[in-house]
């Protein structure tokens, strides 16, 4: 298998460029694991992701079924190149760093999935897409598997509060802050196995194309490390934009509901990862949540619930859209690549200058229910470090001059 210099230099940008959409979802995503324990207490911020990102790495190399599912079941691989991939990894990125900013948990998976097959459609046609694939492996679980997730943990909170209803709340509160940690942690376990492979999958790809490895073959085991670093280093750096609408921003999370959910969401995960179905952990996540709320009487924000819905519609052909957008750059040889990479480099950084105007961390994630991204764009909150209340004045006050009152005769 021979490759000269200047296809070996793409090979490796594009896989650099893939571990760096692995380090995405890592930060976009450690919302779906950790938002409910640093929402009630059951875990510190810096704690809850760094356990997160460990489990995040021990699970992407527990299995590769979904990473064999997208190296060699989405598209036609001996129609794929690898500058097309890297188009396909350009239109997730972009998805993804936009969603983050807006702090909508949009789903990285279809975000993938959205990218790839815009890059694959304008660079190599549509008939090198294997449709039924991916309406049974992506579209059909994306309904499915927040449905079920959702009514799962609907009953497992009802069932949690009848249990514990004559239980003194400090003793309740206190077994299900544990409950919910565990729960969280297995969120995570599912979380590496499912999203850590789609990366393993892409690599694996890009080495198919370029005939550095046979068609039909797994993952290597240092694509496998690769990825699971890369996820779990996202994971590490927090992801707080996201953290904060999961965990505040859709429903009030208790102790007990935020156990429940977890437990319903680790369960779909890792049964669908199982059978190598290209699952979105937010979308799961997201319907455990909702479906805890509603089992436990909550308050739930549907309007905001309706936005992530429609991000989540617009997903798949949004990054469909930039991934085709980049494939027409990318399909220009060596300096096609070259321009594509500078532009992504471009794009995550005024991104990330926006992000810095209303910034989130992990010591205010829980102050408010909202994410700034324009001072303008939504009504002034409550909460005291809202950097768009007016400062107070500085001045000392101006003293009035009253007249003097006229000496009497």
């Amino acid at each position: 298998m021979g490759i000269d210099v200047t296809e070996l230099f793409v090979v490796i940008t594009v896989i650099a460029v893939a571990l760096i959409f692995d380090f995405t979802n890592g930060f976009h995503d450690s919302a779906n694991a950790m938002a409910g324990p640093v929402a009630t207490g059951a875990l510190k911020p810096r704690t809850a992701v760094i356990l997160g990102a460990f489990l995040n790495l021990v699970g992407a190399c527990l299995s590769t079924e979904v990473a064999k599912t997208i190296s060699g079941g989405f598209f036609d691989d001996s129609l794929i190149t690898v500058p097309i991939i890297l188009a396909g990894l350009v239109g997730a990125i972009v998805w993804n760093l936009m969603t983050w900013l807006f702090g909508l948990p949009s789903s990285s998976s279809h975000a993938l999935f959205g990218g790839l097959i815009g890059a694959v459609v304008v660079g190599a046609g549509i008939a090198s897409v294997h449709g039924w694939v991916i309406v049974s492996k992506v579209l059909l679980p994306a309904i499915v598997a927040p449905l079920v997730a959702g009514m799962a943990a609907a009953w497992g909170t009802r069932l949690a509060y009848r249990i514990t209803r004559k239980t003194p709340s400090v003793h309740s509160n206190t077994g299900f802050k544990y409950g919910q940690a565990f729960t969280a942690s297995m969120v995570a376990l599912a979380h590496g196995t499912s999203d850590g492979q789609k990366t393993m999958g892409v690599i694996t790809l890009v080495l198919i194309a370029a005939n550095l490895q046979a068609s039909g073959t797994g993952p290597q085991l240092w694509v496998i490390i690769a990825a699971g670093i890369a996820i779990g280093l996202g994971t590490y750096s927090g992801g707080w934009r996201i953290m904060r609408t999961m965990g505040k921003g859709i429903v009030e999370i208790e102790t007990p509901q935020g156990a429940a959910s977890g437990a319903a969401t680790s369960a779909t995960i890792l049964a669908s990862a199982h059978l190598g179905f290209g699952l979105s952990t937010t979308h799961v996540s997201t319907g455990s949540i909702l479906g805890s709320g509603v089992g436990r009487g909550a308050k739930v924000r549907w309007r905001l619930a309706s936005r992530m819905v429609f991000a989540w519609l617009l997903t798949l052909p949004g990054a469909g859209l930039v991934g085709g957008l980049a494939a027409l750059l990318a399909d220009q040889g060596v300096f096609g690549v070259i321009a594509l990479t500078v532009l992504l480099a471009g794009a995550c950084v005024v991104i990330y200058v926006m992000s810095r105007r209303h910034k989130i961390t992990h010591a205010n994630v829980t102050d408010s229910h909202e994410v700034l991204v324009l001072a303008a764009a939504t009504p002034p909150t409550t909460y005291a470090d809202d950097p768009r209340l007016e400062a107070p004045p500085t001045g000392k006050p101006k003293k009035v001059k009253r007249p003097k009152a006229k000496s009497a005769a």
